[in-house]
């Protein structure tokens, strides 16, 4: 994504954060069994398969290695069979007293050569099969993720305002790698088991008729437990998954607040909520695991009924010389083998349905409305004054409800404004629509007299340096985090803003100074730490216009105090948006806007506001007065 939660300059997107739920399919009888059944199978198979189209003729080598391989290994147990039927009748007529007679070894010889042969080759087409899918598949799912990506980097903040986190995580992890799997194994999985399923039947067929007759007769039974057996077992891995989901969501909340929850002694309320979830897991996972696994001890068991009556008949056919012994010994493996495509079968049919559903999942994103495309329109102002006004501006985050209502500020180049008002009021609201996170319903934003509509948001984001209070690092080190406002800043200028922003005595008390690599949470820096280094960054970045959302409310007073003194040094010469709850630290701002339901209901210095005895005076008061 191309921007984060933090200093920047650069479009926000809110980070991802894993959801609480498990998302997707989950393990089956067979399997990946669906949770969620596709709402248009056909449609999603038809763009599925469109990101296929550039791969047409490695599928075709893929489908023919498939076969070939296939076939190999379908023939292979009639020609062994030969291997024995040569035996036999060479012990056959040497008891019978036939001149010369004896076990032709050359002749086995051969057909062990033969069999080798057809072995290496059919491992050898194995092989390719495997070699190609493996870069077709990932070839797709690169391009896939690719464009799920770029599509997330085009669409407008309230998409992701609007959606779970971990719904997002899951559709760009979780699907895409079911997708993958799906394509590398289930396509070739399929053919094999067409093609399995066919040549063994011939085979069958070809040897005898009435065995192949006396071989099917097991197959309904088999098919009748198969389908029985899916869906009692179905619906308990489908509570396996959302118990599991629960379960990793519950661990996830109690340990990323274990401070809070020893705090408050709720220790044992927390492991018993967690003994219920994983009773109830259990439950579930028992019942899956139990009822699955009853199903191949019951189709083994209908197996070797055929098997036997096979067995019988065989021996009969071959007393009588109807079948040669080889033969019949070929057709207890083909017997043995029959059942497996049907199964390979049902469970590629469970495997597909949850892809296609993980499909349409992915394709919803790629089909959202994007920003509109503005790379037409022109740059960035090449002299920048820093003069913004807004203009009757009206805006809603949902229609019918409107957040801002006609608001008129006019803000003077290198003026710093103070933004106060209670929660709600709809300061960072202003601050989304200057930067162009969410378009105005009404009235216009200018800067320097230009609508901010008429340039580029990459150009007009380019503009601005935020500090946000929701600190942002990601997992680098020191040095590459500060540089991430301005890539190509040296290493003097880096260490010149962690000065300014009262980071650098710290980060060189640290072990490995600006080398020191920060945890994905950046949780080994307090949260003042982490507060400087957005700062230094947003220093480093130096920006034509500020935004302060907040940025010293996470440090004590006196890193407060000395921040505030670099904030002012930076803020020279700039226009400064200042979001702040605590008032002590806008009293020297230039203009202080004082919002409330979305409308500016004061503006003024602090001392004029203060005089007013108006809404500032009373937040004011509220904040400093001691009560008698």
């Amino acid at each position: 994504m191309s921007g984060k939660q933090g200093s920047f300059r650069a479009p926000f997107r809110p980070p991802f954060r894993p959801g609480r739920r498990g998302i997707g399919p989950g393990p089956g009888p067979f399997g990946a069994m669906p949770l969620e059944k596709p709402k248009d199978f056909k449609g999603t198979l038809r763009r599925l398969l469109a990101y296929l189209q550039p791969h047409r003729a490695a599928l075709l080598v893929v489908a023919a290695a498939a076969v070939a391989s296939t076939a190999f290994t379908i023939v292979s147990p009639k020609i062994l069979g030969l291997t024995t039927t040569v035996i036999f009748e060479g012990i056959m007529q040497g008891r019978s007293g036939t001149p010369g007679a004896g076990i032709d070894y050359g002749r086995i010889g051969q057909i062990l050569l033969l069999l080798a042969a057809l072995y290496c080759f059919s491992a050898l087409c194995g092989y390719l099969q495997q070699y190609i899918m493996a870069g077709v598949a990932q070839k797709t799912v690169y391009r896939m993720r690719d464009d799920l990506y770029k599509k997330l980097d085009r669409l407008p903040l309230h998409f992701f305002d609007s959606r779970p986190h971990g719904d997002i995580l899951s559709r760009v992890t979780n699907d895409m790698d079911l997708i993958g799997t799906t394509l590398q194994q289930s396509l070739t999985q399929l053919i094999t088991a067409a093609v399995s399923l066919g040549g063994t039947l011939v085979m069958m067929l070809a040897i005898s008729g009435w065995l192949t007759l006396i071989a099917s007769v097991t197959l309904p039974a088999s098919f009748l437990i198969t389908v029985l057996i899916t869906r009692r077992s179905q619906k308990h891995f489908a509570a396996q998954q959302k118990e599991l989901g629960e379960l990793n969501g519950h661990v996830e909340e109690i340990y990323g607040g274990h401070m809070i929850v020893k705090a408050f002694g709720r220790e044992k309320e927390a492991i018993t909520r967690f003994e219920e979830i994983n009773d109830r897991l259990y439950e579930a996972g028992w019942k899956a695991q139990f009822i699955s696994g009853v199903m191949m001890p019951l189709l083994s068991f209908v197996g070797n009924i055929g098997y036997v009556l096979i067995s019988v008949v065989g021996a009969v056919f071959v007393i009588q010389g109807r079948v040669a012994i080889g033969d019949v010994q070929a057709f207890i493996q083909y017997a043995r083998h029959f059942s497996h495509p049907i199964v390979q079968t049902a469970n590629i049919a469970n495997i597909f349905q949850a892809t296609i559903a993980a499909a349409e999942r992915v394709f919803e994103i790629l089909d959202e409305a994007e920003e509109e495309d503005d790379s037409a329109r022109a740059g960035a102002p090449a002299s920048l004054s820093g003069a913004v006004n807004f203009e009757n501006v009206t805006f809603g985050y949902r229609p019918g409800v409107t957040v801002i209502d006609r608001l008129t500020i006019a803000v003077k180049s290198g003026q710093t404004v103070a933004i106060v008002g209670p929660t709600g009021a709809g300061k960072t609201t202003l601050v989304n629509l200057l930067m162009r996170f969410y378009e105005v319903n009404g009235g216009r934003i200018t800067v320097d007299g230009v609508d901010i509509r008429e340039i580029r948001r990459s150009a007009l984001r380019s503009l601005f340096g935020m500090v946000l209070q929701d600190t942002w690092l990601f997992h680098g080190t020191i040095r590459e985090n500060i540089a991430y406002g301005r890539e190509e800043a040296t290493e003097e200028e880096i260490v010149r803003a962690a000065r300014v922003a009262r980071a650098d005595h710290f980060i060189r008390t640290l072990p490995d100074g600006y080398d020191t690599v920060l945890n994905e949470e950046a949780s080994n820096l307090s949260q003042g730490q982490k507060q400087l280094l957005t700062i230094a960054r947003a220093i480093l970045a130096d920006p034509a216009i500020l935004i302060l959302d907040e940025a010293t409310s996470s440090v004590d007073t006196r890193t407060e105090q000395l921040i505030q003194k670099a904030m002012t040094a930076l803020m020279q010469g700039r226009t400064s948006f200042v979001i702040a709850h605590r008032l002590s630290t806008i009293r020297n701002a230039d203009l202080i806007i004082v919002m409330n339901e979305g409308r500016v209901i004061e503006q003024g210095t602090h001392a004029s506001l203060l005089a007013r005895n108006g809404f500032y005076a009373d937040l004011y008061r509220s904040q400093f007065s001691t009560p008698a």
